[in-house]
């Protein structure tokens, strides 16, 4: 949906009617609601069709299948072909034949199954005789075939295999991924339907460092079969880079470099779960150590201009210990261990959370001449099923096959850490990727994409936009948010050039509630820079808000309030709004100091999956560190503003 596109009436109407999360009816105004900046209504937008990216399109950039090796031998049998179906609205049968469905359709999915092991999985269990020669293959086969704590075992044995780059020689012959590929390509040109639905081609580089520091980047293409049916994807096993191991990013970004060079196609690389990196993902040295480059910046920045933020092993935003002055810093958090299971050293967290890294950019830049962490916010699920329902947490089918809805599945062990034995309520239902397009293509959906014009969803699909400029006047918030913004200023993903004498950037913020969800509790600015001691600092700034509340004398806003009720799994729309459009303008503002700026959107509470299990299954979770509400947000990609000198 389109936030300059919805008149304050059509805005009513979509506060008051039922959902599927809602069974009561919400007591909602029809009218915008009162705010700290009286927010105001959107305009409907002008007939003709708007002369910037007017359509927002909902995506999952991060799917995994049965062709994916772990996935593979956690008991997925579901393919690429099985996963653009879910994508796309059509009803399934999931890999243990129970009917599965998205309670409404994507407009748009990336399929990227590991590079490493592509496709072997699936002659495994199919008992080629070449992979049960080998065997730890055999073993690893008849485990699976026994199924439960066989299967589980044979899994993390694989993982930590190929974390460990010692996975049997038949699995690494690059046949299998050549095979797997060249069909994950044909299906995606069947499904792909310009205008209507998207189908990346794409995959996962599946480096795990040098024990298990996840470092994983989901590579998506631009182009179509022409372009990229003819090179499969790169794994670990080989480096494309001279002198480099076959696990280290620079190995990445070479292979890229070369790809599109021979093709003239193009490609982009997605970093993800930083936060089980144990400080590998952001930390300022290269993969061996030796000291970062002005070239290792370039080729970072030109590469990967998105991170994932929110996905099922949990947020990648921030994190209390980085951000304590931020009341809303402790959300689904996965902290504390890497990929293998190695739990984190003292000092991991600071280079594993987006926030920081970005405001650490700064101070990158003043020494190498690029700042390698100029990124947006975007979400996945990161699922091991094919089937993506991180933005549905009544509809949550599990991050693997053995997390499949039943009474207790909370308290199934997912897998145990050195320090840690981690159940599955730890998993979070998210996320979904909101991008500003010209079109539902894969060419419009990547440019934005490349340009950061795209936002990071725990879930709902809240329309977000975000602009900054120096001549917004307070009227603007009243219009056409986004021909004002595009005509006045850079959309989220832009740079702000220097300031004007003696004024301040200010912004605009536009937000409104998904159509099928809940009220909005407020929208913030999250504001990050790097202090003359060189030490990253940060201010979250409530910028609109719902309801008549003041902050208090500590600066902080009182919380919303809540209508769970987490026996039911209900909530109602009687507090919140269903959009919010304001105005901030910087107060702490330095025309010399390098400043991010991005827009958080925080709902009213709502049930979490572990409240809608233990509905539905007649369950007691009584274990009270589950949580069982949460407050679902958006985070939009950055603005940079830049001195002209510093």
């Amino acid at each position: 949906m389109n936030i300059n596109a919805i008149p304050v009436a059509a805005l009513a109407l979509l506060s008051l009617a039922a959902c599927t999360k809602q069974p009561e009816a919400p007591v909602a105004a029809a009218s915008a609601p009162a705010s700290a900046t009286a927010s105001a209504p959107v305009a409907a937008a002008p007939s003709a069709a708007p002369a910037y990216p007017g359509k927002l399109l909902w995506g999952d950039q991060h799917v995994h299948t049965g062709w994916s090796a772990d996935a593979g031998l956690a008991g997925t049998t579901l393919g690429p072909e099985d996963a653009v179906r879910f994508a796309r609205g059509e009803p399934v049968k999931a890999s243990n034949g129970e009917p599965a469905q998205l309670q409404r359709a994507l407009d748009w999915v990336a399929v990227a199954d590991h590079s490493d092991g592509m496709g072997t999985i699936n002659e495994m269990q199919a008992g080629n005789a070449e992979m049960l020669a080998d065997a730890t293959v055999k073993r690893w086969h008849d485990m699976m075939a026994k199924g439960g704590k066989d299967a589980d075992a044979a899994s993390r044995e694989a993982i930590n295999a190929q974390a460990a780059q010692k996975l049997p020689k038949v699995m690494m012959d690059p046949k299998w991924t050549t095979s797997a590929w060249e069909k994950t390509v044909d299906i995606m040109e069947k499904y792909n339907e310009p205008g209507k639905f998207t189908a990346f081609i794409a995959y996962e580089w599946t480096s795990n460092g040098e024990n298990g520091q996840n470092l994983h980047r989901n590579v998506l293409f631009r182009d179509g079969a022409d372009k990229t049916r003819a090179t499969p994807p790169l794994t670990t096993f080989v480096s494309a880079a001279p002198g480099r191991k076959g696990t280290d990013p620079e190995s990445l970004w070479a292979w890229l470099s070369e790809w599109e060079g021979k093709t003239g196609g193009q490609a982009l690389a997605i970093p993800h779960n930083a936060n089980m990196s144990n400080g590998w993902m952001f930390r300022e040295a290269r993969y061996d150590g030796s000291p970062l480059t002005p070239e290792w910046a370039a080729a970072r920045a030109r590469w990967e201009p998105l991170v994932e933020v929110y996905q099922y092993k949990g947020s990648g935003e921030t994190h209390p210990s980085l951000s304590p002055a931020d009341e809303f810093a402790n959300f689904e958090l996965w902290d504390t261990a890497d990929l293998a299971g190695n739990a984190k050293k003292p000092g991991d967290l600071q280079f594993e959370y987006a926030r920081r890294a970005l405001a650490r950019g700064f101070a990158l830049q003043a020494s190498l001449g690029t700042n390698p962490f100029q990124f947006g916010m975007v979400s996945g699920t990161d699922t091991h099923t094919a089937l993506m329902t991180g933005g549905e947490e009544d509809n949550y089918l599990g991050k693997f096959n053995k997390a499949w809805p039943e009474k207790g599945r909370w308290n199934k062990v997912a897998r145990q850490e050195q320090k840690y034995l981690r159940k599955e309520w730890t998993y979070a239902a998210q996320g979904l990727t909101g991008v500003w397009a010209t079109e539902n293509s894969r060419a419009a959906i990547w440019d934005a994409m490349k340009r950061r014009e795209v936002y990071a969803s725990s879930g709902p699909r809240m329309a977000l936009r975000l602009f900054a400029g120096y001549d917004f006047a307070a009227a603007d918030a009243q219009g056409d948010v986004a021909a004002v913004g595009y005509a006045k200023g850079v959309p989220m993903g832009g740079e702000l050039g220097s300031a004007p004498s003696g004024k301040a950037p200010s912004f605009l913020v536009a937000a409104m509630k998904d159509p099928e969800g809940a009220n909005l509790d407020r929208v913030q600015i999250v504001k990050g820079w790097v202090d003359a001691a060189g030490k990253a600092q940060e201010r979250v700034y409530d910028v609109v808000w719902s309801g008549e509340r003041k902050p208090g004398a500590d600066g902080r806003l009182p919380p919303v309030g809540s209508t769970v009720d987490v026996a039911a799994a209900t909530y109602t729309n009687a507090i919140g709004a269903p959009q919010l459009v304001g105005g901030f303008t910087d107060p702490g503002f330095d025309p010399a100091q390098r400043a991010y700026y991005y827009a958080r959107v925080i709902e009213i509470p709502t049930p979490r999956w572990t409240a809608y299990d233990q509905m539905r299954f007649k369950d007691k979770v009584n274990d009270p560190k589950v949580p069982m509400v949460l407050q679902e947000r958006a985070v939009s990609s950055p603005i940079w503003y830049a001195p002209a000198t510093r």
